[in-house]
């Protein structure tokens, strides 16, 4: 093999983009894809139209926001992943979405043709008041909220918006935000990932019932700290309980982790680094 066949380990990534090989890639393509796309990027490091496209891919992945995630896969060390998508040519591009690959083209495409492409498959973005709503979540998430209303009214179809103000709601434990959880459409780009957070409603009204014994009170203190948006806090204490009783509220601490996980999306740091301490818990 060809000596720096590895990409530079020490080179920086965004989330959005992940090196995978023969031993994570269930976990990292099958299984992510069920909640947001994943494009696999197969190449290595001798072709030179890899070393075009890559860096191409890798930045639009990253200004995504978390609408998809960009996988990785060089060629010459995974030749059996190669082999099982029938890789015959390099760079090859394939999306993956609910485990099944949904497009995929050969070559290294223009960057124009990629955006384009990349939209036959990724959930739409919206308009400008989407993406406004979006970025006053952290700061004002009741003029957040208002703002996504604001779209429903005008397009009650509007899957961006309905899937946006149920998260928002959902992670400060209103009812409302399950139920319009529970309207996202079969088939959408969001529907697996809401899907995955309603476990959530379960763990917030268990989490108002009076504590009874130590692990009860960390189930509510979790809660709390969900509500606040202390998430960190939340997942310490949720890993906790999966560490001391995994039957405890019949296995509720880590069904609320992957309720959590799903809720706040990959892109968020706090995501990959306790999907591993769970992980490592569980196995």
């Amino acid at each position: 093999m060809l000596s720096g066949a590895k990409q530079n380990p020490t080179t920086q990534r965004h989330p959005a983009v992940i090196e995978v090989d023969e031993h994570n890639f269930e976990q990292e393509v099958l299984a992510r894809s069920k909640d947001v796309p994943v494009v696999i990027d197969f190449w290595a490091p001798w072709c030179g139209p890899c070393r075009s496209l890559g860096p191409t891919l890798e930045r639009l992945a990253s200004e995504s926001k978390g609408a998809w995630v960009l996988a990785k896969v060089n060629v010459d060390e995974n030749q059996r992943l190669g082999a099982s998508f029938r890789v015959q040519s390099i760079p090859a591009v394939k999306a993956v979405f609910n485990g099944k690959i949904v497009d995929e083209f050969v070559g290294a495409l223009p960057e124009s043709q990629i955006r384009t492409w990349l939209k036959r498959f990724l959930p739409q973005q919206g308009d400008s008041l989407l993406e406004a709503a979006q970025a006053l979540e952290a700061r004002d998430p009741q003029e957040a909220a208002a703002r996504y209303r604001l779209i429903l009214g005008e397009d009650p179809q509007n899957v961006g918006a309905m899937f946006h103000l149920g998260r928002l709601l959902m992670l400060q434990g209103e009812a409302e935000g399950f139920q319009t959880l529970r309207q996202i459409p079969v088939g959408t780009p969001f529907y697996a990932r809401a899907q995955a957070m309603l476990p959530l409603a379960d763990f917030f009204a268990a989490a108002e019932q009076p504590a009874e014994g130590e692990l009860a009170q960390r189930y509510q203190q979790a809660a709390q700290m969900v509500r606040s948006g202390a998430y960190s806090g939340a997942m310490s204490e949720l890993l906790a309980i999966v560490a001391r009783d995994r039957s405890f509220q019949d296995d509720g601490a880590r069904k609320a982790l992957l309720g959590l996980f799903a809720a706040l999306g990959d892109e968020d740091p706090l995501v990959p680094a306790y999907r591993r301490k769970l992980a490592n818990t569980l196995f």
